[in-house]
C-alpha cells in the first residue's frame, strides 16, 4: 500500500497561490491585453524581441512595479482600504481602471464561492493581497508569482494577437524572469513612497486603445 506523505501548510498554500493566479481562476484576464493590442495595430510591437522588451519595460518601469508595491503593502498589513484607493488613482486610463478592478472584482468574487465568505471586490492587486496575505508564503514569492502570472498572460496575447510561434512566446517569457525576481526583489520592501512610474509609451497605447475601431480585447 502506497502511503501519500502529509503536505506542509506552505506547500498547500502555494498551490491555492498558483490555483489563484493561474489561467484556470475565473478573472477574466485572457480579455484584457493592457494597451498591448493598440500597440500591435500601431506597429510598435510586431517581433519577438519588440514584445520582450514591451514588457519589460511594463514590469519594470509601468504598472507591474506599482502594482508589485501595492500587494507588498496589501501583503504587510496596511489598509486595503487606503490602497484600494491608491490603485485606482495609479491608473492612468480609463481601460486600466477598468482591467484592475473588473479582475479583482472577479478574483474576490470567485474567491467567495470558493470559500463561502465575501470579501469586499478591490483592485487586483489588493484583492490577491487579502488571501494570501492569509498564507505562511514571504511576499517575494507572492509578488513574483502574481507578477508571472500577469507577464504569461500579455505572452499569450502576443503570441496570438502579433502573431507569435509558441516557442517564441516561451522564449519571451523565460527572458522576462531574471526581470520578474529582481522586481520581487525590491517590491518586497518597498512603500507607497516607492510608487513611481515611467512607461509613458504602454499608458497612450491603453489610451488610444479606447477609441480602436476593432478590437479584440476588453483594453
Amino acid at each position: 500500500m502506497t502511503t501519500v506523505p502529509s503536505m506542509s501548510t506552505p506547500e498547500l498554500d502555494l498551490l491555492a497561490l498558483v490555483q489563484w493566479l493561474s489561467p484556470a481562476f475565473p478573472t477574466g484576464a485572457f480579455a484584457y491585453s493592457h494597451g498591448l493590442e493598440q500597440a500591435v495595430v500601431a506597429g510598435e510591437v510586431r517581433s519577438e524581441a519588440a514584445l520582450c522588451d514591451w514588457l519589460a519595460d511594463i514590469l519594470e518601469h509601468g504598472a507591474g512595479w506599482n502594482d508589485a508595491v501595492l500587494l507588498a503593502c496589501g501583503l504587510r498589513g496596511e489598509d486595503l482600504a487606503d490602497l484600494s484607493d491608491l490603485a485606482r488613482a495609479l491608473a492612468g486610463t480609463a481601460e486600466r481602471l477598468r482591467e484592475t478592478e473588473e479582475q479583482g472584482a472577479a478574483f474576490a468574487q470567485a474567491r467567495a464561492q470558493m470559500t463561502g465568505t465575501c470579501t469586499n471586490a478591490m483592485p487586483l492587486p489588493l484583492a490577491v493581497a487579502a488571501a494570501a496575505k492569509e498564507t505562511s508564503l514571504p511576499p517575494e514569492q507572492v509578488i513574483a508569482l502574481f507578477q508571472h502570472a500577469f507577464a504569461s498572460n500579455l505572452v499569450m496575447i502576443g503570441v496570438r494577437f502579433i502573431p507569435l510561434g509558441q516557442a517564441a512566446g516561451q522564449r519571451v517569457l523565460a527572458a522576462l524572469h531574471p526581470v520578474i525576481a529582481r522586481l520581487a526583489a525590491r517590491a518586497a520592501t518597498a512603500t507607497p513612497a516607492d510608487l513611481a512610474q515611467s512607461a509613458f509609451r504602454a499608458e497612450i497605447a491603453s489610451a488610444a486603445h479606447e477609441t480602436l475601431d476593432v478590437r479584440i480585447f476588453k483594453t
